[in-house]
């Protein structure tokens, strides 16, 4: 398979060069461990799983030890390290004692499945000593090897009247994927995320959780997703599944914290008017393919037979290519709405306070009806509004109202 360079490479380099602890999350399967064989070859490399049973095993049973019996003149890599929380304490005490010591050539790269960050009995030792990173699938721009990534452009290139190649939306929906998929084509990939999610339910919720029906999960996520880009109700959720809300809550979170799914947070501005906005998140999944298998529907057949479902899983694609850029490039990412209606799928804020606003339509013609939101926001923000993007299925690049532009799907590839 060859390897396709990850935009994370540059930071998570500077990171591991300059930190004495880096830690890269991102769900099971999205190439962490490849990244860290693919770092450069003048970073000497300590390579442990705690996949392996006997390792894990050891690390739990005497932490101490394990850390202390690491090599001091290589980078450490310990990969799913959220199965052996016992080992962080100690991590502690070594960063800090080659502190006291004046020397901090001991460095550790630590990779998991779990975002720790949101688990403070795994993370509270090691908050302040350790920057994180995260890895997801495959965006646009890494597949389809392009340098620059899509907030960046939108934020500094000035959009032009173009015709964009034409390409297969579906297509380019289902190369934004997890690795070994996107590259393998004759893989199955139903059967390929039957063994992903059996490998979620049987290892790492028995393992990070304490919910006794693991594959209450799957309910869960068949509910989620029928309300892909929908305004998260949970109680609603909870009281449709049947269960209490407590255990909800777990199975909830521990789909956030495992990478499985995300939610953007409403935009609000103050404002003379006191306009009312929507407080409630939107709900999305971090993969288009995971999400189609969860539906149990193709993603080709949906665009032929069935707009309406693939309009959601359009909109669910803009979203994780925004994610994963805005992640990497410091940019906030929310979704508007006001009380009155008015709305736009996402807002991209940057550290100067500049906004972009986007609409996300699957169709290949533009209805001035799409516009009212942009417009709204527009209005709300004055001079810091940027630009409107409506991202649609057809091929040229066009203005269609002050500030605000129709941008085809191959924009993100291209």
């Amino acid at each position: 398979m060859n390897y396709i360079e990850r935009n994370i490479t540059q930071e998570l380099e500077k990171s591991i060069k300059t930190r004495p602890l880096t830690y890269l999350n991102g769900g099971r399967q999205v190439g962490k461990s490849t990244l860290c064989y693919h770092l450069p070859d003048n970073i000497k490399q300590n390579h442990i799983t705690f996949d392996s049973p006997l390792v894990l095993a050891s690390a739990k049973a005497q932490p101490k030890e394990f850390i202390e019996s690491l090599p001091d003149d290589v980078l450490n890599i310990i990969d799913e390290v959220q199965f052996a929380p016992e080992i962080f304490p100690y991590l502690k005490m070594k960063i800090d004692n080659n502190r006291l010591d004046g020397k901090e050539k001991q460095r550790f790269l630590l990779t998991g499945s779990a975002n720790l960050m949101a688990l403070p009995k795994l993370s509270e030792a090691l908050v302040g000593r350790m920057s994180v990173l995260t890895l997801y699938p495959f965006s646009a721009c890494e597949f389809y090897k392009q340098n620059n990534s899509i907030v960046n452009r939108l934020f500094n290139e000035e959009i032009k009247i173009k015709r964009c190649e034409q390409l297969d939306v579906t297509e380019v929906i289902s190369n934004c994927t997890y690795p070994e998929i996107a590259t393998d084509k004759s893989i199955d990939r139903t059967k390929w995320f039957d063994s992903y999610l059996t490998t979620i339910l049987n290892r790492d919720i028995r393992a990070l959780s304490d919910l006794k029906n693991p594959q209450l999960m799957i309910s869960l996520l068949s509910l989620l997703s029928m309300r892909t880009g929908g305004l998260l109700n949970n109680t609603e959720i909870a009281n449709e599944l049947g269960i209490d809300y407590r255990t909800y809550e777990k199975l909830f979170t521990f789909a956030l914290n495992s990478f499985l799914i995300f939610n953007i947070k409403p935009w609000s501005k103050p404002n003379k008017l006191n306009k009312r906005f929507v407080k409630s998140p939107k709900l999305y999944f971090t993969d288009c393919s995971f999400l189609s298998y969860i539906m149990k529907r193709n993603i080709k057949e949906l665009y032929q037979n069935d707009k309406q479902t693939f309009g959601h899983i359009f909109e669910n694609f803009a979203a994780c290519e925004l994610l994963k850029s805005a992640k990497l490039n410091n940019i906030e990412l929310s979704h508007f709405r006001t009380q009155s209606g008015k709305e736009a799928d996402f807002v991209l804020e940057n550290t100067d306070g500049e906004i972009i606003g986007i609409e996300v339509k699957s169709s290949k013609d533009i209805d001035k009806k799409y516009l009212s939101g942009l417009i709204e926001l527009k209005e709300l923000c004055e001079s810091k509004f940027k630009k409107g993007i409506i991202l649609y299925t057809g091929n040229d690049i066009i203005p269609v109202a002050e500030k605000i532009w129709a941008v085809p799907i191959g924009y993100f590839c291209k």
